[in-house]
């Protein structure tokens, strides 16, 4: 049974990694193609080769991760086919390894997978992010929302707003800031400037600072004054607000900062759901294909086999996209929108096996 189980996760894991790397290096060619002359710039000095090399190394950790559940259920599908045209599976049911069996053979692999996608998401993808925003190449050049640690930042406390035109890398030295002290109804009360404001023991001290205040009241002008709002810095790093971006400590670091006044902290929690599911993820894909192979013993009906894999897996990605868009928008709690479709496509997988193991 280990023999087995070896060889069909030697012929997955084969056929999953030349997937995944055969796309993801197709796109990225094209997307060199594209945006070649922004390309080119990242490393004047280096040559043409050392900035497509650069470009692709930070740009491979999330095309990687975009292509990977797909292609994990391609390899499965090519692989199971391919030993149901051999008939190979027949002799597989035959030695008394069921569905459910062979399913549990391959966990281990579907995990292994899942590790290394949530790996990618959670800490490639958020340490290549800051790189490709400064670049500003194809999407990350049409942002509208585009903060790194030169341009602008928001911050958030309670109901005041503090805007600074620029920040250290720790994000607790500001530049140019101004301060919107405002009541509960949201109106202006205050409006600070400030040179320069510089974070101590949770406070904020301002240089050169001048208080402009609601109604006719003179201005005030002071050589240093503190600013005692509990705005806690994001991180330089994911300063940008994209969730997708971010790593589970930065994302629970803007839940319980209520998104620092860039998006509504649900839209951070639902993601903090969504980066917890990538190993059920690949597990589902190994529970939806095998079931869907035992229905085709003797290498009949082999097309319609990968169209119907190929069907499921389609369908789940949509359903996902859409629930994560439901999720993001708050119509729903941010753990269903995460959950429900890895968790209905987990059910449409026992269902299926069950079927199976009745045949």
């Amino acid at each position: 049974m280990r023999i087995v189980a070896f060889m069909i996760s030697k012929m997955v894991l084969a056929r999953f990694l030349a997937l995944l790397f055969g796309l993801s290096l197709f796109v990225l060619t094209l997307e060199v193609a594209a945006y070649s002359k922004d390309v080119l710039a990242i490393d004047a000095d280096g040559g043409t080769l050392s900035s497509v090399f650069t470009y692709i190394v930070h740009r491979l950790p999330l095309t990687l991760a975009t292509f990977l559940p797909m292609s994990l259920l391609m390899a499965l599908l090519l692989t199971l086919t391919e030993l149901s045209y051999r008939n190979e599976l027949v002799a597989i049911w035959a030695s008394g390894i069921s569905p459910g069996r062979l399913i549990f053979l391959l966990v281990p692999l579907a995990i292994l997978i899942g590790v290394a996608h949530f790996a990618l998401l959670d800490r490639a993808v958020p340490a290549a992010a800051p790189s490709l925003r400064e670049w500003g190449i194809g999407d990350y050049g049409r942002e509208r929302l585009k903060i790194g640690e030169r341009d602008p930042i928001w911050l958030r406390s309670g109901n005041d707003i503090m805007r600074a035109a620029s920040a250290s890398r720790d994000s607790r030295r500001l530049e140019d800031v101004v301060i919107f002290k405002r009541d509960a109804d949201g109106l202006l009360l205050e409006q600070i400037f400030a040179e320069r404001a510089v974070q101590t023991n949770g406070v904020w001290d301002l240089t050169n600072a001048t208080t402009y205040f609601r109604g006719n009241k003179p201005p005030e002008k002071a050589s240093t004054l503190q600013y005692g709002g509990q705005m806690r810095p994001a991180a330089a790093g994911s300063r940008s607000g994209d969730p997708e971006e971010m790593s589970l400590s930065d994302l629970r670091y803007f839940i319980s900062n209520d998104g620092f006044g860039i998006r509504p902290a649900y839209v951070y929690k639902t993601w903090l759901h969504k980066r917890l599911t990538p190993i059920l993820i690949s597990i589902v894909m190994v529970g939806l294909c095998v079931p869907l192979a035992a229905r085709f013993r003797r290498g009949g009906g082999l097309g319609l086999l990968f169209a119907v894999g190929i069907g499921l897996g389609f369908a789940f990605f949509v359903f996902d996209g859409i629930a994560l868009s439901v999720g993001e928008l708050g119509f729903v709690t941010p753990w269903l929108a995460a959950w429900t479709p890895v968790l209905a496509f987990a059910a449409l997988a026992a269902y299926l096996t069950l079927q199976t193991e009745r045949v």
